[in-house]
């Protein structure tokens, strides 16, 4: 059939709602007069007042948000100071389990928080379902891991928390900038009174909500609401030791008066008029969604928005024409239709604002350009706008408008463009897009910003500290660095961590999620027949993710301390040590695509779910090794800590930026080994075993480990977790069998890079000297790295960074630049 002749009508995207069913049943179970959380208890304002809060889409009010005045603020300060003493000594590791609950929830939360938060800001629903949510929940589980290693890195080099944080923040990501703050506040020790903005106060009240839901103590959250008088007696408060302020550069000012010869500590993340600079050579299409993603995310109401647009001469008509084609089919509207681009401004008044600062460019000589579509006629919108011809020094050049409003001038060499970049008060990020790495490098070298996105934008993760330079504030937040906002010298160097006063439970109300410690539990008294005899469970070798009989057929007895008889393991050999080392192969690829935050995630689960099973680790530990429950109890902990703490690592062994005299960048980037195979202790078996496979994944190798060889049942006992704790198959091989018949194996096989061998101590010393002898001239074959612990039992983790080194190597790349 000819079909040529046919006219095809141009396809329209069709509504696609999203429903608001459960947050609105969310605010009218709550509402409409919401209370402020102070000491873990919900209150009604002292001063008796409320005010509205609206749904930008279509002004409509939501409900009525509490008013909080000093003796709120005086209330709240108390009972966080009440509660940091107990918070700070709970320790690391109590303090990263409350973390990754919080993030738990947070997921299971997913879809309310999203919605509610749309509700209330205005913005699109993909952008909260997709980006903000996953956002907040990815800094819990980052600074789970800053918490856990709190001791380590913070408390041992004399720095502890400041104590009561006054965290204010703003309302254009309402949650996420929550998160922001109070993750690495809590982390460090501190304990919080946050004010969310008025405008968008319901998310906040619903993170509320989530603390009580896992057992935060009272007092170590609280969220006071109301208007710019809260927060300047938050500021003002004297029993509040640091402040932490998101928001415009004006009221920034304010607070650094206002602070000014106190004690208080400050961090500042203020306003931004980003450059976003394009080059010739670059993709331009590619550069035009950058654009879009960079000024008409979020309505433009983003403090980095890449807000003005800096093109090189020759191909700034070919950008402007692209630019205009493109905002032609953005779509504006409804935020909760998951099809629109482009959702509400937040409130009348910044919508008014928007329209005066573009009606004052167009009077200084610029020239505007919109779609020709018009926005809705309901609700507060603004469509998203083009300005060229504009003065370096006019002044929707120079102010932020914090809209869809983009400004747009050229330049022609590099010099210029980083001169039109810096011509600012402001220096919060920029935009640097070209296909030469020599100027990229040297352009972003050179741009007063705090961060500097080459071919990208608007890129956030909680590895990575965002703030400004100059009037954008001082500060980070964010990775290392923002963990160093939340504490202060102490003078006291803390040793070892200590395992802390750790909860009963992490959960209560709804079903708390996460880690939740118990005491041991013996299993309850099965009837037994007389006719039959117990089911027989002989555990096999663990070789890619599944149970795998011995090679050779043979197992081996397992006695406990007394003499008698535990049960039978697999009995290795050669070809089940060659199997576990091929499935490890295979199995690596995919354990180092996870990336650094993935492998996390999975070694929280495998904490979480031996944790859940602690009385049946504890009570095998006991009749093994003849420990007492207590200790029994310890190593389970112990275990569960090390593979928090190993989790903890997984994203935080950063590479460093090298100085050279050449005009480059060395950039020594860990990278794992890739099979590496463990030869671990008898004592305490599970803890042990925990401590060295722990950091080897965490670095990204896949592991091949023969457990304790008098003791190989709890090790044994963990193939379920792996099972149920998204491990990838192969990335984890276990295979039992006598130290003396397996470690030369795993010493002479090719396809093992590395190889970690832990002295028994307590018996067999010369045995072991000479076995690691022999490992050590064995390896010599490839030139395999190995490592021989001490008489370790996996219950010093203090000198982590000595364990990631040897479980990773660097590589140094090169990259010279110069426009």
């Amino acid at each position: 059939m000819n079909v040529t002749d046919r006219t095809v009508a141009p396809l329209d995207y069709a509504p696609a709602p999203e429903s608001d069913a459960d947050a609105r049943a969310w605010i009218a179970a709550r509402g409409p007069d919401m209370r402020l959380f102070v000491g873990g208890e919900w209150r009604l304002p002292a001063s008796g007042a409320w005010f509205d809060t609206h749904y930008p889409a279509t002004g409509e009010v939501l409900g009525r948000i509490a008013q909080a005045d000093a003796a709120d603020v005086d209330a709240a300060v108390a009972a966080a100071r009440a509660a940091q003493p107990a918070w700070a000594a709970l320790g690391g590791h109590g303090r990263a389990r409350y973390l990754y609950a919080i993030a738990r929830h947070v997921q299971k939360h997913h879809r309310l928080l999203a919605v509610l938060e749309t509700l209330d800001n205005g913005k699109p629903i993909r952008e909260t379902r997709d980006i903000d949510v996953p956002l907040v929940a990815r800094h819990f589980y980052h600074h789970a891991g800053w918490a856990q290693l709190f001791e380590t890195e913070f408390a041992s080099a004399g720095y502890g928390p400041h104590g009561v944080c006054g965290q204010i923040i703003p309302w254009n990501f309402p949650l996420l900038m929550l998160s922001w703050k109070i993750a690495p506040a809590l982390a460090a020790g501190n304990t919080v009174v946050l004010k969310p903005a008025e405008f968008t106060s319901l998310t906040a009240l619903l993170f509320a909500e989530i603390c009580q839901d896992v057992g935060l103590p009272p007092g170590v959250v609280n969220i006071i609401t109301g208007d710019g008088r809260t927060g300047e007696a938050i500021v003002g408060h004297p029993d509040i030791d640091k402040l932490a302020f998101t928001g415009s550069t004006d009221v920034g000012r304010i607070i650094r008066r206002a602070t000014a010869g106190t004690t208080k500590a400050l961090t500042l993340e203020l306003g931004g008029k980003s450059p976003f600079v394009v080059f010739a050579d670059t993709d331009l299409d590619s550069s035009v969604e950058g654009v879009v993603d960079a000024i008409w995310f979020n309505q433009g109401q983003v403090c980095c928005a890449g807000s003005r647009l800096l093109v090189q001469e020759r191909v700034a008509d070919e950008v402007y024409r692209k630019l205009r084609e493109r905002m032609e089919r953005l779509r504006v509207g409804s935020p909760l239709d998951k099809a629109v681009d482009i959702g509400a401004i937040i409130a009348p008044v910044q919508l008014e604002r928007i329209r005066s600062l573009c009606a004052q460019g167009v009077a200084e000589g610029a020239t505007c350009w919109q779609p020709s579509w018009a926005v809705p006629a309901d609700g507060w919108y603004y469509p998203p706008t083009l300005f060229t011809d504009v003065e370096p020094a006019g002044t929707i050049a120079q102010v932020e408008i914090f809209g869809p409003v983009l400004v747009a001038m050229t330049f022609r060499t590099p010099d210029e463009a980083v001169e039109l970049a810096n011509n600012t008060p402001f220096g919060l990020a920029a935009s640097v897009w070209t296909e030469n790495v020599n100027v990229a490098l040297d352009v972003a070298q050179r741009i007063k910003a705090g961060t500097v996105w080459i071919n990208g934008t608007n890129q956030f993760d909680a590895a990575s500290g965002f703030g400004g330079y100059r009037e954008s504030g001082f500060g980070r937040e964010g990775g290392r660095e923002g963990m160093w906002a939340y504490v202060r010298a102490t003078g006291v160097r803390s040793g070892s961590p200590a395992a802390g006063s750790l909860p009963q439970t992490l959960g209560r109300g709804s079903g708390g999620e996460g880690l939740r410690p118990s005491g041991i539990e013996a299993p309850p008294d099965q009837p037994m027949s007389n006719a039959l005899p117990p089911l027989d469970r002989t555990p096999k070798h663990y070789i890619a993710a599944r149970q795998t009989r011995p090679d050779g057929g043979n197992s081996r007895p397992v006695l406990t301390a007394d003499g008698r008889l535990a049960g039978h393991v697999a009995d290795g050999n050669r070809k089940d040590i060659r199997n576990a080392v091929e499935a490890a192969h295979k199995g690596l690829g995919a354990w180092r695509a996870l990336g650094g935050p993935g492998r996390a995630q999975v070694l929280y689960f495998v904490a979480e779910n031996m944790e859940a099973r602690r009385a049946e680790f504890a009570a095998r530990i006991a009749d093994l090794t003849g420990a007492g429950e207590a200790a029994a109890c310890a190593e389970v902990d112990d275990a569960v800590r090390g593979w928090c703490t190993w989790a903890a690592w997984a994203d935080k062994h950063d590479g460093a930026v090298h100085s050279v005299p050449q005009r480059a960048l060395v950039l020594a980037v860990h990278e794992p080994f890739g099979v590496a195979g463990v030869i671990a202790p008898d004592a305490r078996p599970l803890a042990a075993l925990t401590a060295l496979v722990g950091p080897l994944l965490a670095a990204g190798n896949a592991v091949v480990a023969v457990p304790s060889e008098r003791w190989p049942l709890p090790a044994t006992d963990l193939y379920q977790v792996f099972d149920t704790s998204d491990v990838p198959a192969g990335a984890v091989n276990l295979v039992t069998g006598a130290r003396a018949v397996l470690a030369p194996v795993l010493a002479d096989h090719d396809d093992v890079a590395l190889l970690w061998y832990a002295v028994n101590g307590g018996h067999g010393d010369a045995a072991d000297a000479a076995l690691g002898a022999d490992i050590e001239a064995r390896s010599a074959g490839n030139v395999k790295r190995t490592w021989r612990t001490g008489a370790w039992a996996g219950d010093d983790m203090s000198d982590a960074h000595a364990l990631m080194r040897q479980a990773s190597q660097v590589k140094n790349i090169w990259v010279p630049y110069g426009a």
